[in-house]
């Protein structure tokens, strides 16, 4: 009931502006003028000030200096001086689930409506979910949000994960998995970890000739060689590849731990990373960058995000503060792993990115449970200035690098023509990183959401029995076995009451 109070009250804020604590509000027409914007367009060219963003029926119609009185019949004006408009960020590595724990897979969390409202309230409007736990799940939030019943990002889905399934290499059979997740909806694959050379391949090609691109969280084979073998995309950077690990077997997932010890002592400049380097360059392989989740390990004050409680309901909420209290009190040899590891990621990804690669952006909400949909994104974006790209680079690599990626021309950069995904953050991002997380409406296809409802309505959600819980196969299962129990026992107890004898 509380959720659907929520939800109703989301709809009233958004139609009517209501409520709401911003000086902004909501338009209420079609057309609509942003004057007196500080803008940073998406392309990486320096931000401009004072300028006007006309949006038209969903579309991007002009844009250009408020001094010149851009002019459009019938369209709503809002003053926004002393805010910055960015496009709609693009999601690269943005799941629709939850983990705290890392392995336990009982906390793995199916977060779909949760986090659907997250990203959309955090100016993330479109996702490309990398991966999934509860892929027929996934596709329905995205049919109710396709259908205009329910609110969220453009989702890109992303089969499930991709893993060995034999003890011996079976291409054919991943093949075929790979079919099966192209006739289900699925539009990219997430190679896995176990996954071998001879698989990988098997998927990569499977993949291509179904029109979908291949990305990978690596371990099995690493970068060079997944590179040969024509993948598209690799996750998280560079402490994840295991050809810079020393005892690195052909086709073994060494243990991720003693990976992540030996990147962490190496040098961008060293010869094998400069290597890898070259080889995802002329290959023409992305990179997606995931600071944040990597930050989440290092333990320091930034991973703790007083937000994330609140989102949780009170059974996660309790594994939340004990995964927290094992980070923060861990053994003290691995924070500085960690805190060393994500400075070698940082620059390594200032180096690809130097060198002509094409970096990605995404949030990746697992580990222990530090970073969530949305609020992770936003932080994924000024751990990248602090990684030394310039505030409109960071920008870029959050909307448009994906978009291309995506091969999606209709979104990532505002310019006339475009689809309107757009994000209105109070402050200048020029100025300071941080005022991302300020968000004060978001944009998509025109249409304007005030992002405070959406938050409220998945407050206390994540980890929330859903009724669509009560129809998958392990749950109807679960249920019949408990009414067998049940009838039992109630065929036991009537034959044993006087009544049930007289019968």
């Amino acid at each position: 009931m509380r959720r659907l109070l929520c939800a109703t009250a989301w709809v009233i804020v958004a139609a009517t502006g209501a409520g709401r604590s911003q000086t902004t509000a909501l338009p209420r027409t079609a057309v609509v003028a942003l004057t007196h914007v500080k803008l940073i367009d998406g392309t990486g060219e320096p931000a401009k000030d004072d300028q006007t963003v006309v949006i038209d029926r969903g579309r991007v119609r002009a844009v250009g200096p408020s001094k010149a009185a851009i002019t459009v019949a019938d369209a709503e004006v809002l003053d926004l001086h002393g805010r910055t408009v960015i496009p709609g960020l693009i999601g690269m590595h943005d799941h629709l689930f939850y983990q705290l724990e890392p392995g336990a897979s009982e906390m793995v969390v199916p977060a779909q409506s949760a986090f659907a409202k997250l990203y959309l309230a955090a100016g993330v409007t479109t996702i490309r979910t990398a991966g999934t736990v509860d892929f027929s799940g996934d596709a329905r939030i995205k049919a109710r949000i396709d259908a205009g019943k329910e609110p969220g990002p453009k989702i890109y889905l992303t089969g499930p994960y991709l893993d060995a399934r034999t003890s011996a290499p079976d291409p054919d059979g991943i093949a075929k998995l790979v079919d099966e997740y192209a006739n289900a909806g699925a539009t990219s694959i997430k190679a896995y970890t176990s996954l071998r050379a001879s698989e990988l391949k098997a998927a990569i090609t499977a993949a291509h000739a179904r029109g979908m691109r291949v990305t990978g969280h690596l371990c099995a084979v690493g970068f060079k060689e997944a590179a040969s073998l024509g993948i598209d995309n690799v996750e998280h950077g560079i402490g994840f590849d295991t050809d810079l690990y020393s005892e690195k077997r052909p086709d073994v997932c060494p243990d991720q731990g003693a990976v992540f010890s030996e990147v962490a002592r190496l040098d961008v400049g060293d010869s094998d990373i400069r290597q890898a380097i070259g080889e995802l360059i002329r290959h023409n392989v992305a990179v997606t960058s995931t600071l944040a989740i990597i930050e989440s390990l290092v333990g320091d004050d930034d991973a703790f995000d007083p937000r994330v409680p609140p989102l949780l309901t009170w059974r996660l909420r309790s594994t939340y503060e004990r995964s927290a209290d094992r980070v923060k009190n861990r053994h003290p040899g691995w924070k500085p792993i960690f805190a060393r590891l994500l400075r070698v990621e940082m620059a390594f990804e200032r180096a690809f990115v130097g060198a002509g690669g094409k970096l990605l952006a995404g949030v990746d909400p697992t580990g222990w449970g530090g970073v969530v949909a949305g609020f992770g994104d936003h932080r994924e974006v000024e751990l990248l200035v602090e990684a030394g790209f310039t505030p409109e680079k960071a920008v870029e690599i959050a909307t448009w690098n994906g978009a291309s990626f995506l091969y999606d021309r209709h979104v990532g950069t505002v310019e006339p023509g475009r689809q309107a995904d757009l994000v209105v953050v109070r402050g200048d991002l020029v100025k300071n990183i941080a005022d991302i997380r300020h968000v004060e409406m978001v944009f998509k296809d025109g249409v304007a959401y005030d992002p405070e409802p959406l938050i409220a309505a998945a407050q206390g959600s994540i980890g929330a029995f859903e009724m669509a819980d009560l129809f998958t196969w392990r749950s109807l299962g679960i249920m019949g076995v408990v009414a067998a129990l049940v009838g039992n026992r109630a065929r036991r107890w009537r034959r044993r009451t006087p009544a049930a004898q007289a019968v």
